[in-house]
């Protein structure tokens, strides 16, 4: 396996890699290649400036031609006629000419280029004065005349050589600075990044008191801070409702499973009552009951937020849908004096899964029953317009705060953790409903006031 190293150590690395391929870059072409470069910029200026002679050859301003141009370059400038007589020349002017005259081979070259009767010549030698690479170039200008330029192939001035030592100690000290400013800029990159990694291994091993906020000018960094942060408050939240939900899973089935035990053995010990023993056997039915629809509930959940729930979607009179609900809810209203008002019969005909808007509303009426107020009313609103249908299911209880509202769909939640047995309900109804309202693609959320009730509310599409 490849062995991995730290990000300081990385990124260090990188860093300082790059500065000293950066400086290996400039000693390349400052220093190796300089000679390519001068050589390349000298023969093209030298054939450029042969054209410039050349083009005011006939020109009364010929001589101040000449002149500009020894002004303005270094080359060495001979204007010769086919008898090798020197017309004009600046060649004892100028550093690091050579003397064609005084050069045989050179001399030969030239004389053999005039008999030619060749536009041009070209020659590459070693200045022997100076022991440096020459280029000499030549052109014709008339029969008669003939016009010669050399120049260095070599920087020969002081100022290069300077330039070439001094390339050595900068070279040296910016090493040392991208050594150190790598180091810096490591540290400050992966600092933030360090403390993340520190608080997701103390999140992996239970603690959730860590902090995930860094301090860094860096969007990345920050947004990884922040979405580990979320990732934190999630699984916190999610083991919090996992403890719940042990706690009040095994309440519920603890409960009825208590009591059918006890009234079992009631019936097996002592009972020889036929009334007694079938009012018993009635309160064993009906915690039996309960625990069917607590088990219902919880696979009902699991398919919803494994989304491996189908809908059966279907035209669904919303009206006669809820009437039915409601009615079935009527016992409440003899045993325990409950009053639910709900007064709209226009038929209203909705497109949704009716199995499962069934489950929703008879949730929804079930939880208001559970917490409205001491005036045991429920009230259902049906509020139809062009676009949608918007259904309100209202308790007079003690309302729910306003931090506390969209907790209201988790499972099992309670604004009071001390766990308070329900009139009817499994404890995790609103969860079923909040993910039909998902599944559906409805619209839902709750409006409520302390002291004076709460509404949820839900929204179906026209279309």
């Amino acid at each position: 396996m490849k062995k991995s190293k730290s990000l300081i150590l990385k990124i260090f690395l990188y860093l300082s890699i790059f500065s000293i391929l950066i400086i290996l870059l400039i000693w390349v072409f400052q220093i190796f290649l300089l000679n390519n470069y001068y050589e390349y910029y000298k023969t093209r200026e030298l054939s450029n400036t042969l054209n410039i002679i050349k083009n005011n050859y006939s020109k009364d301003t010929f001589l101040k031609t000449l002149e500009n141009v020894a002004y303005n370059t270094d080359f060495c400038i001979e204007i010769t006629t086919n008898n090798n007589e020197t017309v004009y020349s600046n060649i004892q002017n100028n550093k690091g000419c050579i003397n064609s005259n005084e050069n045989t081979r050179v001399l030969k070259r030239k004389l053999d280029f005039m008999s030619s009767q060749k536009e041009y010549f070209k020659l590459k030698i070693v200045n022997p004065t100076f022991d440096n690479m020459t280029l000499l170039y030549g052109i014709k200008l008339s029969d008669t005349d003939y016009a010669f330029l050399n120049t260095s192939l070599e920087p020969l001035s002081t100022t290069v050589i300077i330039l070439k030592n001094q390339l050595i100690s900068v070279s040296f000290i910016i090493l040392i600075l991208a050594i150190v400013i790598a180091y810096f800029i490591s540290k400050s990159l992966s600092k933030p990044i360090t403390k993340l990694k520190k608080s997701a291994k103390a999140l992996s091993d239970g603690n959730y008191n860590v902090d995930f906020n860094v301090e860094s000018d860096i969007e990345e960094i920050k947004d990884l801070g922040v979405s580990l942060e979320y990732a934190k408050n999630v699984m916190k939240k999610t083991d919090e409702l996992r403890r719940d939900l042990l706690s009040n899973v095994s309440h519920d089935l603890k409960t009825p499973l208590t009591m059918i035990k006890a009234y079992a053995e009631l019936e097996r010990d002592f009972n020889s009552n036929k009334e007694k023993r079938e009012n018993n056997m009635n309160i064993v039915i009906e915690e039996v009951d309960r625990l069917n629809l607590l088990v219902n509930d919880i696979l009902n959940l699991s398919k919803l937020e494994s989304n491996i729930e189908e809908l059966n979607i279907e035209e669904i009179d919303l009206t006669k849908l809820i009437n039915t609900i409601v009615n079935r809810f009527k016992i409440f209203s003899y045993t325990k004096n409950y009053e639910f008002i709900f007064d709209f019969q226009e038929e209203l005909i909705v497109k949704a899964d009716k199995q499962k808007l069934e489950q929703v509303i008879y949730n929804l009426i079930g939880n208001a029953i559970n917490y409205t107020g001491k005036d045991n009313k429920v009230y259902i609103k049906v509020i139809p317009d062009k676009k949608k249908i918007r259904v309100e299911i209202t308790d007079t209880g003690k309302g729910i705060k306003e931090t506390e509202i969209d907790k209201v769909w988790d499972k099992y939640y309670k604004s009071e953790k001390k766990y308070k047995r329900n009139t009817i309900g499994s404890g995790i109804g609103l969860s079923i409903v909040k993910n039909i309202f998902i599944l559906h693609g409805f619209k839902y959320g709750i409006n409520s006031k302390i002291n004076k009730g709460s509404t949820f509310w839900f929204e179906i599409p026209k279309k």
